[in-house]
């Protein structure tokens, strides 16, 4: 079943012409900003127009620094009087990046929020908590918006305060909620505190996951803790927020909503396309956005195109599972690491538990990474000679996966500490 069927399995030649005309009214649409008046690329197409989506390599990427330098209004593409709601990152570097939403931005982005729901099985009849912070970041009213414009009974429960996230869920027969995956954990230690299963005493039956780059053996095991289907969704604030790819019921990468977004997978280095099927950097252009059209993106994310057709139909391609940005890589002895391939080998074994922390730190003189690992409480029993065990087999694993021999440190659950939002994953300390 489909939520907009017209185009959710539109053939592809017909969805690449679709693709062209929506470029060349957001190119119109565009110039109307400071930032893009300046391209003179823009005004060439608009010149002599465009015949094929893949002529968008001609134009120049935007980057964050670019919205960060043109801040505030320089990528504003309409009156301020239309404009309804903005959305900002934090700042605390230098200029927040700011996107602004006019009444046609906010509609269309609940329309690819239900359909993105929908296509996860999500329906009219559903109770969907939504444990995600509101206000500045989109993840909290991109969701509220598109749980709305589907229909479901919507419960906007924010982050945090767990005891009263199990007693919405308990009282008002919560059947599919949102949250990021590091929470999750936090959230099933509290449910066991206070005596409850989320198998057994909630009506969950799915979970809706995002905001954090994770593994599958993360989802698989969230699946598992809650007895749900958890799908992975994808979203950035520059390209809406959420509801930008989603999974379908799948479960077999991330379908991409074309009619709203040309996606572009770049070599981060040579900034070329790379051959379907390799891992590279995701680049973004909006094809549905009045107040602020954003062409090009540079999001950092890293990923590949799925090949192949997905068995429900729908003909937008699928995306894999980010695996990590390429401005998070650190390097480690000679070694180029990305977190990501840390929690692939931790959370595959059993006594691991849902957290763990990277310290980058110089000791006598020479990097080291320090990995500090929770270890489930039922095996943190002062066994000391089965920790070493562990310790060992972590060590071992780790070294084998990304070349560096880490050192690692067991810890009782809930030790690590924990931030606001996302995940803080890696620290690093080292000496200049």
């Amino acid at each position: 079943m489909y939520w907009e069927k017209e185009l959710e399995i539109l053939e592809r030649k017909n969805l690449q012409k679709l693709q062209v005309e929506r470029l060349m009214k957001t190119m119109r649409q565009a110039a109307n900003a400071p930032y893009y008046g300046r391209v003179p690329e823009i005004r060439a197409f608009l010149d002599s127009g465009m015949t094929s989506i893949e002529q968008i390599r001609e134009l120049p990427f935007t980057s964050k620094e670019d919205l960060r330098q043109d801040f505030p209004w320089g990528f504003l593409s309409t009156d301020k009087r239309d404009v309804v709601r903005l959305h900002s990152s934090s700042g605390t570097t230098g200029n927040p990046t700011v996107v602004y939403h006019n009444r046609h931005d906010l509609d269309s982005w609940a329309n690819l929020m239900a359909r993105s729901l929908f296509a996860a099985g999500v329906r009219d009849t559903d109770v969907f908590q939504n444990i995600c912070g509101y206000g500045l970041f989109t993840g909290g009213l991109g969701f509220q918006y598109g749980v709305e414009k589907l229909g479901c009974l919507s419960i906007p429960a924010g982050a945090g305060n767990s005891p009263r996230q199990i007693k919405l869920m308990r009282d008002f027969g919560t059947t599919v909620a949102h949250a990021i995956p590091s929470y999750l954990g936090r959230l099933l230690d509290v449910f066991r505190e206070e005596g409850f299963d989320p198998r057994r005493d909630t009506k969950l039956h799915t979970l809706v996951i995002g905001a954090e780059p994770h593994t599958e053996e993360h989802r698989r095991r969230i699946e598992e803790m809650f007895g749900v289907k958890a799908y992975n969704s994808f979203g950035l604030s520059e390209m809406n927020g959420p509801g930008v790819a989603f999974e379908c019921t799948e479960q077999n990468g991330l379908h991409v909503w074309e009619d709203a977004y040309v996606v572009e997978i770049i070599d981060p280095q040579t900034l070329q396309p790379v051959a379907d099927g390799e891992i590279g950097e995701l680049v973004m252009t909006t094809l549905d956005r009045q107040a602020m059209p954003v062409i090009r993106y540079r999001t950092r994310d890293l990923t590949r195109f799925l090949p192949g057709e997905c068995r429900c139909g729908r003909t937008h391609r699928r995306l894999d599972r980010i695996s990590g940005r390429s401005d998070d890589m650190f390097i480690v002895k000679g070694c180029n690491v990305f977190p990501m391939q840390i929690e692939g080998v931790l959370m595959k074994l059993p006594e691991v538990g849902d957290d763990y922390r990277i310290l980058l730190d110089t000791i006598d003189d020479q990097d080291e990474m320090i990995v500090e690992v929770e270890v489930k409480k039922e095996w943190f029993r002062g066994d000391l000679a089965f920790l070493d065990r562990l310790q060992r087999h972590i060590t071992r694993l780790i070294r084998d996966e990304v070349l560096v021999r880490p050192l690692i440190k067991l810890v009782e659950p809930g030790s690590i500490p924990k931030a606001e939002g996302k995940a803080v994953r890696v620290i690093d300390q080292r000496k200049n």
